[in-house]
């Protein structure tokens, strides 16, 4: 694993509370070695939004923000809410 996908894998697992660490450490344990330049940067951007926000984002809890409908946001829901690992990131 490259030096960025190690760094983003870090922080994916040190996001602030233990919900997130393990839904975002093992999202990025499974999906990182994966992702494009574009998708990385994605993720890197998703990460740094309010950690509280995220979970809740995430869950479906609270509607999802426009600038965050991406891809990897679509993937990181089905891969949480539905239990499921999909296959297809794009």
């Amino acid at each position: 694993m490259d030096d960025r996908r190690k760094r983003l894998l870090f922080r994916a697992r040190h996001m602030g509370t233990n919900e997130n660490d393990l839904l975002f450490g093992r999202f990025a344990e499974r999906w990182l070695p994966r992702f494009d330049d574009r998708q990385l940067d994605t993720f890197e951007a998703l990460i740094a939004e309010n950690d509280p926000d995220l979970f809740l984002w995430v869950s479906g809890a609270k509607p999802l923000p426009g600038h965050l409908d991406t891809d990897v946001m679509r993937l990181l829901q089905s891969f949480t809410v539905a239990g499921q690992d999909v296959e297809n990131a794009s």
